[in-house]
């Protein structure tokens, strides 16, 4: 047994969110509510504000990627066509030197048969004239053909600038909707609400305040969750055991007969969590019976006309045999 006892349960710091100006308060101090009610509202005019702001953003975002794509689709387009081209002046390439080379055997035949008296100088200025004209020709297929080749490489170069455009564009959506998901939540945390069922309690928020990021503004205590922390000596301990039946009694209401079970023992004592520990090292040791918490999970009351409390002081006997 041991009266070094008191139920605890969880208690939360409500804070705000964000910054602003309270607009409503629904809660009074030491108010019993429900997980998910509204306790506190926050000017939210600015952060609907920012909501729209983004989706206007984000929609930009968007339309810029739909032109990015088709810009992309526009050049690599441009460069199969430049290819095509390529791959035609290449032909015209086999072409002109083909007619070259039959104007070089006709120049050689005509100038043989020339020298032998056998063609006139007519047909021999002919036949340099088409030989000239068919090198011409062939000089020039070159250059398209290289000028082509050149565009083709200068298309598919922007074809693929253009494809890493669609990959930032992109980039720069996902920014967008992160952007806007910050935004909505920021918008949907202008309404301070309950994180589970119990007493709200240490009200400390007005309409009109101005309240920033984090700041405290209630404590939120979880009734519906309580358990016993019993401190129980060290020579105590070894016949204390996981499951083992306790009986409580609570100073506040005599009469009132819980029941509960140990759930778990400490990993230290309770000097050990203290903010100086002690260190018998140093100094004159004086020998102290050290103290272990052991937590004990109380049975369902179905009594309602008694308020548990966490810090309630309670007597405890564990049932060992």
């Amino acid at each position: 047994t041991t009266d070094n006892a008191q139920i605890d349960a969880i208690i939360t710091s409500v804070r705000s969110a964000v910054s602003g100006f309270v607009t409503e308060v629904r809660f009074t101090d030491n108010q019993f509510v429900k997980k998910g009610d509204t306790l506190a509202l926050i000017d939210d005019k600015d952060y609907k504000a920012k909501v729209m702001q983004a989706k206007a953003m984000l929609q930009s975002a968007e339309a810029q990627t739909g032109i990015s794509r088709s810009a992309a689709q526009a050049a690599m387009q441009n460069a199969s066509a430049s290819t095509i081209s390529s791959s035609a002046l290449q032909s015209n390439i086999s072409a002109a030197q083909a007619r070259l080379s039959k104007a070089q055997k006709d120049l050689d035949r005509i100038e043989k048969m020339f020298a032998d008296g056998a063609a006139t100088q007519q047909q021999l200025d002919a036949a340099r004239a088409e030989w000239q004209s068919a090198k011409a020709l062939h000089e020039m297929a070159q250059r398209q053909y290289a000028a082509a080749t050149t565009q083709t490489t200068v298309t598919k170069s922007t074809a693929q600038a253009q494809q890493g455009q669609i990959s930032v564009s992109g980039a720069l959506v996902q920014q967008r909707l992160a952007e806007l998901e910050l935004a909505e939540t920021q918008l949907k945390n202008t309404a301070i609400i309950a994180p589970h069922d119990g007493i709200v309690s240490k009200k400390s928020i007005e309409v009109g305040q101005l309240v920033q990021y984090g700041q405290p503004v209630c404590s939120a205590v979880e009734i519906n969750n309580l358990w016993v922390v019993a401190n129980f000596k060290e020579t105590q301990l070894n016949k204390i055991r996981i499951n083992q039946n306790v009986s409580i009694k609570l100073d506040a209401y005599p009469e009132l007969k819980l029941t509960g079970a140990v759930e778990s023992i400490g990993g230290a004592t309770g000097a050990r969590f203290a903010l100086l520990p002690p260190d018998n090292a140093t100094g004159n040791f004086v020998k102290v019976t050290q103290r272990i918490p052991v937590r004990i999970r109380l049975n369902k009351n179905s009594d309602k006309e008694h308020l548990l409390a966490p810090g309630l002081s309670a007597f405890v006997d564990v049932e060992i045999n």
